[in-house]
């Protein structure tokens, strides 16, 4: 077995580590999303955490970890007499990204059920997680269906299973730990409010802090067991903390002055909800307990503001994560009453020993706060320099750069969809074959049975019941009868943007409505579950501006920031999206693209410019690539080069205007009746 890294040997990320000891110490404040970028000790800490966990008690031979004190009257092991068990270690599950539904809540054995009545269920994660930790790394990159089954089950304390009509139930507490990299996309906001407290994690800048992490580092490859026996000791005064705050829990009182405090604090930070004022109410009083105390004082209510607000604070899907810490302290002084109670002066603090002290310039100070972050609303596009690009990569020439302009207002737009059915990831663009959606029909099952179409079973074993022998009431099924649902939903698309940034569209109003629209798009890419890429093309070349990512708050990031001038390479930048289309069709063949091209259809620059365009366009239509084409052209004189671009695209036109919700109904839905004219 593997020795886990320490976790008291973790160097710094005091707001990480103190959030999983409250969790710890009170699994009800509901588990910790932790953002960060790569390499911050993450998933250690994660991992260490479960050494420090006390062993617990259950009943010989279930598979759901029942309570022998308490076992669980619904257990499908069940029933269990109360008594004795035996000990072992909490478990650290883990999920991974691409588990099933089966894996995570278990499975029904259908032919058992359908033929001899029987609940014959296997376990899974969620059974194994039972009293114990459920980590998910890159929980942004989960599955929708499989994060709100999730969550449902840790705000539930349990999880059921229910297939045609027969229905399992067992407990399913657990400590939830997410990590996640916002660089490759965010959770919804409805699904970051589920998790109780969020933490923001990033690399110390300090040498020393450095030197100090590698140091360690080295120590535990070289030798784990080793480098774990040096601290043991910290280790085991952690772990005796831990037990002592659980037990001083129940006795920790939280007075009415701090409450005060909490309902003044998330009203005045116009949180949706009650969920963060109870989430606050439990975080303060485990930081209480885990101090050793039993009142709450007004530096846990911040403490507890820092760790639980800062996720609740979206607006807007590009909107950064954070909480104004003045205006916090501001709130909890103005609120600051004196009922006795203890919760009425934040520098009113207990005399206590030792490095593990929480208050806010102990560790853990830094509360949660995430690093200065301007999206897409922010003034850094102003301030790009005109003699580098995106990234500092340097700018083609060709000719005079302009600064970058804001974009204008985004709006709602019409839903653009690929043709056809596909058989993407799960998503809410276009028409495809999922594992949810409305039954269209019944097949074979390839592989494990998943969703049973009960009628088409039936239908199937209804003509062999005399040859099989059937004498009873029950119904004869073989595994050959069995059929699997067919089911049509939604999938997402990649969705990449060719955007124009030549000259030829550099007129700051101009060029500001047309940000206003791809961040239009952007912002319907974002709801609909899409991947995005930027490719952007001015002066004599384009270049990937972006990457296809999950995280479209950072294609709205790249486009506000996005520098104009030049000459226009248009084929430059068809033939860059279609190497980018190529790539990324071989990572993930399943998901299907559409191209929107926004330009007006000019191009310049090299010999004959618009024949190149209209060949690199060919390339797009022999392969059948779903396109759009936003036509930015304005004026009284109009060339109509982006229609005329579209129809080589084999694709459709749209200008601007056309492109608000109502305006375009079915624009890209009849692009292949519009190809076979």
């Amino acid at each position: 077995m593997t020795t886990p890294f320490p976790f008291t040997a973790v160097v710094g990320q005091d707001d990480l580590r103190l959030a999983l000891l409250l969790n710890a110490v009170s699994p009800a404040v509901g588990g910790v999303l932790v953002r960060g970028e790569k390499g911050t000790a993450k998933s250690t800490a994660v991992r260490a955490l479960s050494a420090l966990l006390p062993a617990v008690a259950v009943v010989p031979g279930c598979r759901f970890s029942c309570d022998p004190a308490s076992p669980d009257p619904s257990c499908p092991d069940g029933p269990h007499e109360a008594g004795t068990g035996t000990e072992r270690p909490a478990r650290m599950v883990e999920l991974p990204v691409g588990a099933s539904e089966d894996r995570l809540v278990g499975a029904l054995d259908i032919e058992r059920a359908l033929a001899e009545g029987v609940k014959a269920f296997e376990p899974g994660l969620l059974a194994d997680a039972h009293r114990g930790i459920l980590y998910v790394d890159e929980v942004n990159l989960l599955h929708d269906h499989l994060v709100d089954l999730l969550l449902d089950a840790a705000a539930m304390g349990a999880s059921y299973v229910e297939r045609e009509g027969v229905s399992v139930r067992h407990a399913s507490k657990f400590l939830l730990v997410g990590t996640m990299n916002p660089e490759e996309g965010e959770l919804r906001p409805q699904l970051l409010d589920r998790f109780g407290l969020t933490v923001e994690v990033a690399a110390s800048r300090e040498p020393e802090q450095r030197v100090e992490v590698v140091r360690r580092r080295l120590a535990y490859d070289d030798d784990p067991a080793a480098f774990a026996a040096r601290w043991a000791g910290e280790e085991a005064a952690v772990r005796q903390r831990i037990v002592a705050a659980r037990a001083l829990l129940p006795s920790v009182r939280l007075g009415d002055g701090a409450l005060r405090q909490i309902a003044a604090t998330c009203a005045a930070f116009e949180v949706d909800g009650m969920r963060a004022d109870i989430v606050m109410a439990r975080t303060a009083t485990a930081l209480a307990a885990w101090a050793g105390r039993t009142d709450v004082l007004a530096e846990d209510v911040r403490q507890a503001a820092l760790l639980a607000l800062p996720h609740r604070r979206r607006r807007n899907p590009f909107d950064a994560p954070g909480l104004d810490e003045d205006k916090l302290d501001e709130t909890l002084e103005q609120f600051s009453g004196n009922d006795g109670d203890g919760g009425d002066n934040r520098d009113d603090r207990d005399d206590r020993d030792g490095d593990d002290d929480p208050d806010p310039d102990g560790p853990g100070g830094g509360g949660g706060r995430p690093q200065p972050d301007s999206g897409p609303q922010g003034d850094g596009g102003d301030a790009a320099r005109p003699e580098a690009g995106e990234g500092g990569q340097p700018q083609a020439s060709g000719g005079q750069e302009q600064s970058a302009v804001r974009a204008a207002e985004p709006f709602r737009t019409r839903v653009l969809s690929v043709p056809g059915i596909g058989e993407g990831a799960a998503g809410r663009r276009s028409r495809a074959r999922t594992e949810h959606g409305r039954t269209t029909g019944a097949r074979r099952p390839q592989g494990a049975l998943t969703k049973l179409h009960l009628a088409a079973t039936v239908q199937a074993a209804a003509p062999h019941q005399r040859a099989r022998g059937r004498s009873g009431p029950g119904l004869v099924v073989r595994r050959d009868d069995l059929r699997q649902a067919t089911r049509e939903g939604r999938e997402g698309n990649l969705v990449l943007f060719v955007v124009d940034a030549s000259g030829s569209m550099a007129a700051r109003q101009r060029m500001s409505a047309v940000k206003g629209a791809v961040l239009s798009l952007l912002l319907d890419a974002y709801q609909r579950r899409d991947k995005v890429g930027l490719v952007t093309f001015r002066g004599a070349a384009a270049e990937v501006a972006l990457p296809p990512t999950s995280s479209v708050d950072a294609a709205a990031v790249r486009l506000e920031s996005l520098p104009t001038g030049g000459r226009t390479p248009l084929a430059a930048g068809l033939l860059r999206a279609h190497e980018v289309l190529r790539v990324e069709r071989l990572r993930d063949p399943a998901r299907r693209p559409l191209v929107v091209v926004v330009t007006d259809g000019r191009a310049t620059g090299g010999p004959e410019p618009l024949l190149l365009a209209s060949r690199a366009a060919g390339l797009f239509a022999a392969e059948g690539v779903a396109s759009v084409v936003v036509d930015c052209e304005s004026g009284p004189v109009r060339l109509g080069l982006a229609g005329k671009l579209a129809g080589e695209l084999g694709g459709t036109a749209v200008t601007l205007d056309e492109l608000r919700a109502d305006s375009i109904a079915g624009l890209v839905k009849g692009m292949q009746s519009g190809r076979a004219a």
